[in-house]
């Protein structure tokens, strides 16, 4: 139980102190959650306190596509599904949220698919 409680602590300030200066960016606030078997991603404006466009693998448009959500592949269409939604809205220029994940597989697979799509961060 002690080494749960650590481990859980730990992850939180992984998330606090990577979202202190993503929010402190200024931008709107790309934030991505891992599980399993899905990935999501949401464009968050932190001021308003407003998600302003989301992805993830259970998307409609997306889950007939993919055979599994819990892969890079799956990653990269949020990742451009997400880039081609914000680009629409005009957003451009966003701020990175790993959350306590590290910058690796699929969470810089869905990265780069976003860069791709064309968001800047």
């Amino acid at each position: 139980m002690k080494l749960e409680k650590t481990l859980k602590k730990q992850k939180q300030r992984r998330e606090f102190r990577i979202r202190k200066v993503v929010r402190n960016a200024g931008r709107y606030r790309l934030s991505v959650y891992r599980s399993n078997n899905h990935i999501y991603a949401q464009l968050i404006d932190d001021t308003a306190g407003v998600t302003l466009v989301s992805a993830s693998t259970q998307d409609k448009s997306i889950a007939s596509e993919i055979k599994n959500g819990g892969n890079i592949a799956a990653a990269e269409k949020v990742g451009k599904l997400i880039g081609e939604r914000a680009v629409e809205k005009g957003i451009k220029e966003v701020a990175f949220d790993r959350g306590s994940f590290r910058y690796h597989g699929r969470v810089a697979a869905l990265a780069d698919s976003a860069r791709q799509a064309g968001l800047d961060f």
